[in-house]
């Protein structure tokens, strides 16, 4: 690259404190609250990991992870000048990001749970964020089972000074429903706008069978089994095509329920569900609303019912005209653009398909400090995937996009 780009990664986390929740949750929600134990032992292969840390969430027990060697060894829990330092090393300006493990406490069917959680952790970032927050831009989480207090979360934590809220990927209700305009209007009118992260919601507090969590287990599953002809499909089936269901369904919901056209102001960012499906997405929507050339117009498909007389028909219809109803001004694709910010970490087809989906439609995330990201090797990454585009292109990829919407000028110098 021929200069400094203004870098802002659209996906990081802060490791809360393994007893942040026990500590702060009103008493009587402690022994649910969401917590965490180290543990060391001897690695499990010659080389391995020795240290480990357990996860105990309600809805399920056990879930277990290695330490993120790539910060060599250290955990940048409720340390932002660690953040910071390891953001230098990335090459990044600023780092959305948003809650860790907590995610799976956050979004569950029990309201009550769910709401003291994210009222805890908002508290504690602007406690101990809050000085960092003109590099350090934290989501707040905020439940959905609850409409009113929705609103109200959304309206104290703008105030407290974030610039965005974090919704479930998986919400109570369809995203298309009217139930959520309150939640729409008080985002827009509070000047934050709306990020969404992969593996959020559908957590039942009384069913470790629920949507995320056995995602989650499955994925482990695969690696201890036997790489059979089934297996091999399975993995591209899941990784290809289930994977890409909810951000997809996301969106469709959104749009479909006009929720871009009644609130233009607000922005929907997607995390850390890559974008290489997004070209096919777009493309899909469009098509949903436009009778193609050389189609028959006219053509009738349904059930005649011969009790009826031909003029009263009510199953038969004109199969296209309903491609002629589509309620909003604007094509899906043109709210995808103008509104909707997909993030993706290392994803070549999604840069390459940048001219269909909308420049500013792609941002990039390192996923700090994940294992799965590329943190500590996001400048080779940029390099080897933005580093022939254009200036003008590149830089709303990288940062100019999510500088935008957040509010952050480049830092020059």
């Amino acid at each position: 690259m021929t200069r400094k780009d203004f870098v802002v990664s659209a996906d990081g986390h802060i490791l809360e404190p393994v007893d942040l929740f026990k500590t702060r949750l009103p008493k009587h929600l402690r022994d649910r609250a969401v917590w965490e134990e180290d543990f060391e032992i001897e690695p499990l292969v010659e080389g391995g990991a020795r240290h480990f840390r357990r996860l105990h969430t309600p809805g399920f027990e056990g879930w277990t992870i290695s330490r993120y060697r790539q910060t060599t060894g250290r955990m940048p829990e409720g340390d932002p000048e660690q953040v910071l330092e390891d953001m230098d090393i990335d090459g990044v300006d600023v780092q959305v990001m948003h809650p860790n493990l907590s995610l799976f406490g956050l979004y569950s069917d029990d309201h009550e749970l769910s709401m003291a959680h994210a009222r805890v952790y908002n508290d504690y970032v602007v406690e101990r964020f809050t000085p960092y927050f003109n590099r350090i831009a934290p989501t707040a989480p905020v439940p959905l089972t609850d409409i009113g207090e929705a609103v109200a979360e959304i309206e104290r934590v703008a105030a407290s000074g974030f610039r965005a809220v974090l919704l479930p990927a998986i919400p109570p209700k369809p995203y298309y429903s009217r139930d959520y305009d309150p939640v729409w209007a008080a985002a827009q009118a509070n000047g934050v706008q709306i990020f969404i992260h992969t593996q959020t919601g559908g957590v039942k507090v009384n069913d470790p069978e629920s949507t995320t969590l056995k995602v989650v287990m499955q994925n482990a599953a695969q690696v201890n089994q036997p790489m059979t002809d089934k297996a091999a499909s399975k993995r591209m089936v899941t990784q290809c095509i289930y994977s890409t269901i909810t951000p997809q369904q996301v969106i469709c919901e959104l749009i479909g329920g006009g929720v871009p056209e009644r609130y233009p102001d607000l922005h929907f960012a997607l995390i850390e569900f890559n974008a290489h499906w997004l070209a096919s997405l777009v493309g899909s929507m469009d098509k949903c609303w436009v009778t193609g050339i050389g189609q028959d117009s006219d053509w009738w498909l349904g059930h005649w019912d011969t009790d009826r007389p031909a003029t009263d028909q009510p199953n038969m219809a004109q199969l296209f005209k309903l491609n002629e109803k589509w309620p909003y001004p604007l094509k899906p694709s043109e709210y995808v653009k103008r509104q909707f910010h997909i993030s993706f970490q290392d994803d070549p087809v999604a840069v390459a398909c940048r001219h269909i989906t909308g420049l500013s439609t792609i941002v990039w995330g390192n996923d700090y400090p994940h294992a799965e990201g590329t943190f500590r090797g996001s400048r080779e990454l940029l390099a080897k995937q933005l580093g022939d585009l254009p200036d003008d292109e590149r830089a709303p990829i990288v940062g100019g996009t999510l500088a935008s919407i957040l509010g952050y000028a480049p830092i020059l110098g």
